[in-house]
């Protein structure tokens, strides 16, 4: 009897262990939200998006955004497996349905490892011109 109850026992916990490690891989990694006030949100972009301006945010995001984001915004850069957060895929269209003033405040504010740009980037419309070639990652 000793010995079928522990036996038992171990099949059960062994059972739960499995379910909960499959759980954990199958299911998609949940983002925590992003909020963006409303004056953001609802803010036009400044910067007319042509050549120039998307060869200028390109410029900054290579030397900015790059080693985390990686070249093609998959997230996959060089930096991408020490951060604590998943850095997103531009190209998605979630990603991609967000207002370009939503890009500018997160871009601007950064949040966990995600640094605040105002400080690196002070010139708004270099950031505007992130937000224009960001524009150009999408599938």
């Amino acid at each position: 009897m000793k010995y079928s109850l522990i036996t038992n026992l171990g099949i059960i916990t062994s059972g739960a262990i499995l379910f909960t490690i499959v759980s954990a891989f199958s299911q998609p990694p949940q983002g925590k939200p992003w909020p963006v006030p409303d004056n953001y949100k609802n803010m036009k972009n400044p910067v007319a998006s042509n050549p120039e301006s998307i060869a200028e945010g390109k410029t900054l995001y290579g030397t900015h955004c790059k080693s985390c984001h990686g070249a093609k915004g998959l997230g996959d850069g060089t930096k991408a497996a020490t951060l604590k957060t998943e850095p997103g895929d531009f190209s998605k269209a979630d990603f991609q349905g967000q207002t370009d003033g939503a890009l500018f405040y997160k871009t601007s504010e950064g949040r966990d490892d995600m640094p605040n740009f105002k400080k690196k980037i002070p010139d708004a419309e270099e950031r505007w011109s992130i937000v224009n070639y960001l524009r150009t990652l999408k599938k």
